[in-house]
């Protein structure tokens, strides 16, 4: 089983925010899950601290005094995978597809709760330090098991997945913790540019959830952005 929050610990994390009481805030709420904190209030410190400092995750406000939040994060996707988690204080769907598509790997809108914010930022900082070799072994939670190398799910019998089925689920564990958008998982899946991606995707979604789900209604494993996407959380049993 994969390992809780608590014991995750970066050795930097960089705040990207023009507000200084919010920045003092993140810091603040961040300071157990960090041994160094540090402060950008632009998107031009904030591409010179990452790329500088190297730092294990980065949080980065849209609302930015000098460009656009989305521009600091394809900056720095370019040359860097740090996970990048953006905080905004816009609703719109079509922003948060932007923005994943972009390169940002979560998306919290403000106002937030400080405890839900850290443990999303825990969820990052262990899917980045989870090796790509570690997926050889079998993923345990919420009494289910995920076996990518011999194609196999078990809640105590072998559930049977159609192909499209597996070929979702094998998408979500293999990004775990990261909202995918629908394009992201249609491209994935079906490889090609043609159909509506919500409408394939809501189908198979339906169909899967109701294999691995305890309770299919009340979704625990793949959880949906309204609007967005979908995320594959590695929950506890």
């Amino acid at each position: 089983m994969l390992s809780g929050v608590t014991s995750i610990r970066a050795d930097t994390i960089l705040v990207i925010d023009d507000e200084g009481q919010i920045r003092r805030a993140i810091a603040n709420a961040l300071r157990p899950l960090s041994d160094r904190m540090l402060e950008a209030s632009s998107g031009a410190e904030g591409i010179d601290l990452a790329a500088t400092a190297r730092p294990d995750l980065i949080v980065l406000d849209l609302g930015l005094p000098d460009m656009p939040g989305v521009a600091v994060c394809r900056e720095i996707r370019r040359w860097s995978s740090t996970p990048i988690v953006v905080l905004s204080a816009r609703h719109g769907e079509a922003e948060k597809v932007e923005l994943l598509t972009a390169g940002a790997d979560d998306y919290v809108t403000k106002p937030f709760s400080l405890a839900e914010f850290v443990a999303r930022i825990g969820a990052q900082l262990r899917r980045s330090r989870t090796p790509t070799q570690s997926l050889s072994q079998p993923l345990e939670c919420d009494g289910l098991t995920i076996d990518l190398v011999r194609r196999e799910v078990r809640r105590d019998d072998l559930i049977r997945l159609t192909r499209i089925e597996w070929s979702l689920l094998q998408t979500l564990v293999t990004h775990a913790g990261r909202t995918l958008t629908h394009q992201q998982l249609f491209d994935a899946v079906w490889a090609r540019s043609f159909g509506n991606p919500q409408q394939y995707l809501r189908v198979h979604m339906t169909n899967l959830r109701r294999k691995i789900e305890r309770e299919p209604a009340s979704p625990r494993l793949i959880v949906t952005e309204p609007g967005v996407g979908y995320r594959f959380e590695s929950v506890d049993t």
